[in-house]
């Protein structure tokens, strides 16, 4: 059912846990399904530094954060901002239709924070 990226990134999850001193911090939700995704990040000159995730949620959830978290670290901010859902989509090997909704939470999780710093 779940790709093998998907599984790898759920079960050795890149950049868990959270920013010390960080810059930016946002929490979203997904009311629909409960999945909630925080991103804390650390910049300088306009370059992300330091990015980490925390994540409740499904298998899904958890993956497309980890796999979002590695498509920005060392990003410039506006770089950042061109990252699509299909380029998380991409980079955990694709998901079930159900199961979408995680790359869309890991974007607007990325539009938020991208709004912060």
């Amino acid at each position: 059912m779940y790709s093998p990226q998907v599984l790898d990134h759920f079960q050795n999850p890149r950049n868990a846990g959270q920013v010390t001193n960080a810059d930016a911090r946002v929490q979203i939700e997904n009311p629909a399904c409960g999945d909630v995704l925080e991103l804390t990040a650390r910049s300088a000159a306009g370059q992300f530094v330091e990015i980490r995730f925390r994540a409740k949620g499904c298998v899904s959830a958890m993956a497309c954060a980890s796999a979002l978290t590695e498509l920005i670290a060392g990003k410039t901010v506006a770089g950042a901002g061109e990252v699509r859902r299909e380029d998380v989509l991409e980079k955990v090997g694709g998901l079930p239709e159900a199961s979408e909704h995680a790359a869309y939470l890991a974007i607007d999780a990325l539009r938020a924070l991208l709004r912060e710093v």
